[in-house]
């Protein structure tokens, strides 16, 4: 009994929601649920709270899932946008019962149109937008009938026609539902069903002139696939009662009725949510594509390194509520950590190389030493790395004054190689305007980590990671800080978002030295550089050209930062 309390306590509001319909009559073959993008542009992590909401309701009742594409609107939808959505998802581990989209709908759409009009409910109105917009009102003001509303039902019928068979031109006419325009919901002040447009779709072609209103086709979209939750982010509130009003224009008694609940959107501080605000950004070349991985989309942050589970993870941490929130990025990179923390091996990488001579080491030998791939996974093993006389070593892991509560090699100081020796800082080589080129150092022979003699137990504070310079792989290493320099970019309407673009959001490190363990390495492969944070190999990456991207730090750095 304790755990079905406990059960549910745990339910979100949207399932408590489902749970009362099936008590009060609901049968639980009739749940249905869609997830419907529009496919005008990406998918970003705002996305995924939804998809997962949708998804995961279909889990959790064995209830199947449609993915429908609201495709109404031409002039912004493009097949690639279907395309990298249904990538995206079925990355994620989404699978839908069958996909759907408007356009399927728009004879259906059309006819019922007709009947609206046929039943004085809807007619076309030939005003300018300019005067629709006086003619409408304000929050405060009621609006006014039109001199179009009251036309007669065959010159509705006739001029509906002529719209769809092409023979008007852009703005011309529009197709208005006729409800009331003195309604305290401006939504209801007869609003637009239809508009002309002489744009090419990306599926049904030049078959149509005229396209349907998100507002009319949403609902009735729903209701022809038999959905019966009809889940939206919070902005479409005020719409739920229109959405009710096109149904019951349409709605038979015998078949299951849509209900519209909404719950809020995700909004991630550091970043834009807009699916405008982001094709702005690729469109300006302000980032390299919608998969840049300074981007909130998914397809950036698959390419950054992420992986679904930490994705769906954060989702679940971040939960379904009925109140807009701003959630700190650094929950998201929380969970990217915790997953791979457990399965990525370990890989040693330097990033701002400098040379380090071991003086007292024979020119010419090397010799293996064991590394473990995962510490965390103790089926990872471990693996063969090359010591030589010649290593690099981070240029920030050295001082030459190095203070003594500074873990790091200094002349007279001593460190632990990784996995290696115990070394002592003897002097540095410099070019002629005084940069250090070169460190020169002597190891205790005795010293080599699991050895098993005195020496390698020897304590000293300071580990610095390393490769050999006669054995690694160099590479391209993409680092990566936020996008923007302000939490809230959208914060402010009066001034433009690219206003706070971080300029230094990107640090491309050219000369990298990895361990020659990943001169195989394949895109979308994950590391852990110690002591640097999480890698991924980027998708242009090859063997002669080997990229990653840094998917985040070891810590949360950026905590220190602020």
């Amino acid at each position: 009994m304790e755990n079905v309390e406990e059960e549910k306590r745990s339910l979100n509001f949207i399932e408590q929601i489902v749970e009362e319909d099936l008590k009060d009559g609901y049968s639980a073959n009739e749940l249905k649920f869609r997830f419907p993008p529009e496919p005008n542009g990406y998918l970003h992590i705002g996305h995924a709270k939804a998809f997962c909401l949708n998804f995961g309701l279909g889990d959790r009742y064995n209830a199947s899932v449609n993915l429908r594409f609201d495709d109404t609107n031409p002039s912004k939808e493009e097949q690639e946008y279907v395309d990298a959505i249904k990538h995206d998802l079925s990355w994620m581990g989404m699978k839908w019962e069958a996909e759907c989209y408007s356009s399927d709908y728009f004879q259906q759409l059309y006819d019922w149109a007709v009947l609206l009009i046929e039943k004085g409910k809807a007619y076309v109105d030939s005003q300018s937008s300019e005067d629709m917009a006086t003619q409408k009102g304000t929050p405060t003001k009621p609006g006014v009938n039109g001199p179009f509303r009251d036309r007669g039902v065959a010159e509705n019928l006739d001029l509906f026609n002529k719209m769809k068979q092409g023979e008007f031109k852009e703005g011309e006419h529009i197709l208005r539902a006729k409800i009331d325009m003195t309604h305290v919901n401006m939504l209801m002040r007869d609003p637009i069903m239809y508009r002309v447009m002489h744009k090419s779709h990306h599926r049904t072609g030049d078959d149509w002139c005229i396209y349907p209103m998100y507002d009319w086709t949403h609902g009735e979209s729903d209701y022809l696939e038999g959905i019966s939750h009809s889940l939206c982010s919070l902005e479409f509130k005020p719409h739920r009662e229109l959405y009710d009003w096109f149904l019951d224009q349409i709605h038979e008694e015998s078949k299951l009725r849509p209900k519209q609940r909404e719950f809020s959107r995700l909004n991630l501080n550091y970043t834009v949510m807009s699916k405008r605000k982001l094709m702005q950004l690729v469109e300006e070349n302000i980032v390299n594509g919608w998969d840049d991985p300074r981007m909130p989309t998914i397809s950036g942050l698959r390419r950054r390194g992420y992986t679904p589970a930490s994705i769906r993870k954060f989702i679940d941490t971040v939960g379904v509520s009925k109140r807009d929130q701003m959630i700190d990025v650094v929950l998201l990179e929380s969970c990217i950590r915790t997953d791979l923390n457990k399965s990525t091996n370990r890989i040693m990488a330097v990033l701002d190389p400098i040379k380090l001579v071991i003086t007292n080491y024979s020119e010419g030998e090397t010799e293996i030493v064991m590394a473990d791939n995962n510490p965390e996974d103790e089926n990872a093993g471990q693996r063969e790395m090359i010591f030589s006389r010649e290593l690099y070593i981070e240029r920030n892991d050295f001082l030459e004054e190095c203070p003594r509560k500074v873990f790091k090699l200094g002349i007279g100081k001593e460190v632990r190689l990784k996995h290696g020796y115990i070394i002592n800082g003897e002097e540095v080589i410099k070019d002629v305007d005084g940069n250090i080129v070169e460190v020169r150092c002597t190891y205790d022979p005795k010293s080599k980590s699991g050895s098993g003699s005195e020496e390698s137990k020897r304590k000293v504070k300071g580990t610095l990671h390393w490769v050999s310079a006669s054995h690694n792989v160099t590479a391209q290493v993409n680092v990566y800080d936020r996008l923007f320099t302000i939490e809230n970019p959208d914060g402010d309407k009066e001034v433009d978002f690219k206003e706070f673009i971080n300029n230094d959001s990107l640090t491309v490190m050219s000369n990298c030295k990895i361990e020659l363990e990943l001169k195989a390495a394949k895109p979308q492969e994950r590391y852990q550089f110690q002591r640097l944070g999480y890698f991924c190999v980027d998708n242009d990456s090859t063997s002669e050209n080997l990229i990653f991207n840094r998917t985040a730090t070891l810590k949360d750095f950026w905590a220190k930062k602020k």
